[in-house]
């Protein structure tokens, strides 16, 4: 019980993500990456004054952690920039539906049937869907090419990929008792924000934040990119992570809603029906029979 209540906290901020996204668009990816991460991090420093101990950890585990952060959030921030927004959110969220088909992959004891193949496919399927509705939306796309708008989605689905196997690197460690400590997290995301602005230093132009820009980055590092994290870890280790599986795709469903309100676009067929399709998949995915 305690696990889902930790999922459903982390859902509630991770569906303000895109659409902080889309309000900081302007701001170039690597500089929104790493500002975001750094301020995230913030939250794990009085842990880490208490027990210093709590970011010594082997260094495969920060490799995994630094990397997953750093990588997720850049390719979601960059296929948002390439491709329409709902569409790259929703194929973004088909990491829930990762988590559940290749969870026995990770997790000893769980085993793939004919349900979770069946799943998969639905949930790609619904993907395709909204990829189509993308491009027949032209409001929404008139400005960007095929090409950019097809790299866009496919950055999205290298997002989910990572973050899928992230969620079951973590929950596999602590079921083999090599569990890192909430904390740790603090360090990933300070190490991936550091990096994330040497990128911009060396790779992007220098932009001017406004002070309107600065409140929607403080929003977004200590939520979504911040205090979400250290959720999603206590919600990963002490439950079962199908059952967190199923849960996370409620954030699809607010996460686009808000999206929609945010862009001024209405809610078409073809992307509600695509919502139904993942998140019917993740359900279906999760049966244990």
């Amino acid at each position: 019980m305690k696990a889902n209540l930790y999922a459903l906290a982390t859902i509630c901020l991770w569906a303000s993500l895109a659409a902080l996204g889309v309000l900081l668009k302007h701001v170039p990816p690597f500089l929104l990456t790493g500002i975001s991460l750094a301020l995230g991090s913030v939250l794990a420093w009085p842990f880490v004054v208490k027990d210093p101990r709590a970011w010594q950890i082997a260094p495969g585990a920060l490799f995994l952690g630094v990397a997953s952060l750093f990588g997720y959030h850049f390719l979601l921030f960059l296929g948002l920039r390439l491709a329409p927004a709902v569409e790259v959110n929703l194929i973004n969220y088909l990491w829930p539906l990762l988590i559940v088909v290749l969870a026995p992959l990770y997790v000893p004891g769980l085993r793939l049937r004919a349900v979770h193949f069946v799943a998969a496919g639905l949930g790609f399927g619904g993907a395709a869907l909204a990829i189509w509705g993308g491009r027949a939306s032209t409001d929404a796309s008139a400005d960007m090419n095929s090409s950019s708008a097809g790299l866009g989605y496919l950055l999205a689905l290298a997002a989910a990929i990572l973050w899928a196997n992230y969620s079951l690197q973590t929950k596999r460690a602590a079921l083999c008792g090599k569990s890192i400590p909430t904390a740790a997290i603090g360090l990933f995301g300070l190490l991936a924000g550091l990096l994330s602005l040497g990128c911009h230093w060396l790779l992007e132009s220098p932009v001017h934040l406004t002070g309107r820009d600065w409140l929607l980055l403080l929003a977004m590092g200590l939520g979504p990119l911040g205090a979400a994290f250290f959720l999603w870890d206590k919600a990963l280790k002490l439950g079962d992570v199908r059952q967190v599986g199923i849960l996370s795709y409620l954030t699809p469903l607010l996460s686009t809603v808000l999206l929609m309100l945010v862009t001024g676009r209405a809610l078409s067929w073809n992307v509600a029906l695509a919502a139904a399709l993942i998140i019917g998949a993740a359900l279906l995915g999760a049966r244990k029979s």
